[in-house]
């Protein structure tokens, strides 16, 4: 039996046909992976995969392919990346990738030859991810967060359920712990083994700074935790959104909170500020703040209020000191906890926050289960007082000062990006029949501003010496098959969730992940049965392509907020008699909308 697993097919530069198919990444049987790569402009190409760093790769003059295989590595998921003469680059083949705020890598499966891993894609019945946006008065603006609803969720209308509120880490979207670290599936796979509680989990936006337009922490991670932002808006405004529109069981036994790295910190911060609201916590390679009032001080009263107090890190962490530290104050202070440490997952990395929650999510809401944890708890390791400190240095090198891109004015947008070797930058945008040249300064950060289509949404993306590269800097990314483009949206365009106000009632996005289908829901259904638009994706879309790049959802919660349509339900799959809306029918995305409107407009008169 062939054991090679290819990782994903086809493959999209654009608009401009910049380079034949790539090659694909390939898997072995024996846990060794044969990257390649084709380009023919470029000079030196490295391979950067968190098993092995950063690795060179070695042109064959013949076929111009660039190769290299490296491992064997343990079976699991890794974040991974081309450097092509210096500049950090997706694998075009892999329609993986790690959602993020700056870097863009893809995803690398290795397969486990001898059985199943926790967060393997079974035949098995798969929970929904439904997207939300909802107003937050906290912020003043549209936030947004996934949520995950169990397979069986809709089978029983009277069922209630506990929820887990799951954050990720600096710099991650509201979609890594689906993407990267398969929550979803994890759960599905427990589920389906009846060793895990049906529950709802609750996927933030951990940095909802980044969303306040003009704003000076727009783009510097969080640091603080308590009565910030973030905090106020999970427990008012994102928690009574749940709980309004969800089926929950809304008390401390049936809640759980948690994170990974800062949002562990985030996760622990608020579960302690709130045990009347939370009764687990868990902190994957984390650690919060030492001084919470009337919790570490009043060991019995806390320990009475906590169900689960679940405390993971890798001893190879960088946080693994302060959350070493934390760990043995929790001790000191009479405080219960469990405490799990890994020596073989590369340290602070998505490997460790999967096998973090596959031990805690048999545990939540089980509260024999994880009594029997707390009781068998061991304490803290001893320091050896060589572990790595959490320190200000630490921080600046993680996180640099960053480049502002898109930076959005009045009268224009401002591309920006960092290529000191490069001999010549372009910037490819969808409206724009001609590539723009942009001008280096003296940093080395190439730029250009454009005046036109500033309030249209597109999709762009740079090309350096030649190679197609997305917009490090901008977190959002058209998931479309193969490359995948930047999207550029201006705060003042008409349809951007964030700047619409408490007036407009946002419906969700469902994606159904056994049939493969995307449905977007209305808030509010009314009395008659709602028309359905079957909206078709492109060659080169996914079907995430017309909600994520096309705006279909926010397209049409303004409408019926205008009452300029009545509700109706958009979906990629197939519906007898609905209205068939074909992307590939359309040029441009900008066409595509339009298109859309015209048709969510005619359904009011056909009322």
């Amino acid at each position: 039996m062939n054991m090679k697993k290819t990782i994903l097919l086809s493959m999209y530069w654009g608009w401009t046909a910049l380079a034949a198919a790539q090659p694909q990444t390939v898997c072995h049987q024996d846990g060794t992976v044969t990257f390649q790569y084709k380009n023919d402009q470029a000079k030196e190409v490295l391979v950067d995969v968190q098993f092995a760093g950063r690795n060179p790769m070695k042109r064959d003059a013949q076929t111009g392919m660039w190769t290299v295989t490296l491992g064997p590595a343990a079976p699991d998921m890794y974040p991974y990346c081309f450097i092509v003469d210096g500049v950090s680059v997706m694998d075009a083949e892999n329609n993986q990738y790690f959602p993020n705020e700056g870097f863009k890598n893809s995803l690398l499966e290795i397969p486990n030859p001898q059985g199943a891993l926790p967060h393997d894609i079974r035949p098995v019945p798969h929970g929904t991810m439904e997207y939300i946006h909802y107003y937050s008065q906290s912020l003043g603006a549209t936030n947004q967060a996934v949520v995950y609803l169990p397979p069986r969720y809709r089978e029983n209308p009277q069922k209630k359920y506990p929820v887990f509120y799951l954050i990720s880490g600096t710099t991650d979207t509201e979609e890594v712990y689906y993407k990267v670290g398969r929550v979803n599936y994890i759960l599905d796979n427990l589920l389906a083994e009846g060793k895990a509680e049906e529950m709802i989990v609750v996927l933030p936006y951990g940095n909802p700074y980044k969303l306040l337009v003009g704003s000076p922490a727009t783009n510097q991670p969080q640091t603080q935790f308590g009565r910030d932002v973030f905090s106020l808006d999970l427990t008012e405004d994102l928690m009574p959104y749940v709980e309004q529109h969800y089926r929950t069981i809304n008390d401390a036994d049936h809640r759980a909170i948690g994170g990974f790295s800062r949002g562990g910190n985030q996760g622990l911060s608020n579960g302690l500020r709130h045990l009347d609201k939370f009764s687990y916590l868990c902190s994957y390679s984390s650690f919060t703040s030492t001084d919470i009032p009337n919790v570490y001080d009043n060991a019995a009263e806390t320990n009475a209020k906590i169900h689960l107090f679940w405390l993971g890190v890798g001893t190879d962490d960088f946080l693994y000191g302060n959350a070493r530290d934390y760990m043995e104050f929790l001790d000191k202070k009479g405080i219960r906890s469990v405490k799990e440490y890994t020596h073989d997952k590369f340290g602070h990395t998505w490997m460790n926050a999967k096998y973090f929650l596959s031990k805690t999510l048999p545990l939540l809401f089980r509260p024999q289960a994880a009594e029997e944890a707390m009781k068998n708890a061991q304490p803290a390791l001893a320091a050896t007082g060589e572990e790595p400190q959490f320190t200000a240095g630490v921080m600046a090198r993680l996180f640099p000062k960053p480049i502002i891109s898109p930076e959005y004015k009045t009268d224009g947008i401002v591309f920006r990006f960092k290529a000191p070797d490069a001999s010549k930058v372009s910037l490819v945008a969808e409206p724009f029949a001609e590539s723009l040249i942009m001008e280096r300064d003296d940093d080395g950060i190439w730029q250009v501003e454009v005046k036109e289509h500033i309030h249209d949404t597109f999709t762009y993306y740079y090309t350096v010496d030649g190679t197609p590269v997305a917009d490090p800097q901008n977190m959002y990314l058209a998931p479309s098959q193969g490359f995948k483009p930047s999207i550029c949206q201006h705060p003042a365009s008409a349809y951007h969730f964030a700047m619409m106000g408490a007036e407009v009632a946002h419906g969700t996005v469902a994606y159904d992940l056994n049939k493969g289908v995307a449905t977007y829901i209305p808030a509010q259904v009314g009395k008659n049965k709602p028309i359905s638009i079957q909206l078709l994706p492109g060659k080169n879309d996914t079907m995430e392509s017309w909600f994520k790049v096309g705006g279909a959802d926010a397209i049409a919660d303004l409408l019926i907020a205008q009452k300029r349509c009545k509700p109706c339900i958009l979906t990629t799959g197939s519906v007898k008699g609905a209205k068939v809306l074909r992307a590939d029918d359309y040029k441009t995305w900008e066409e595509r909308r339009k298109a859309l409107e015209a048709v969510l407009s005619q359904s009011e008169g056909k009322r």
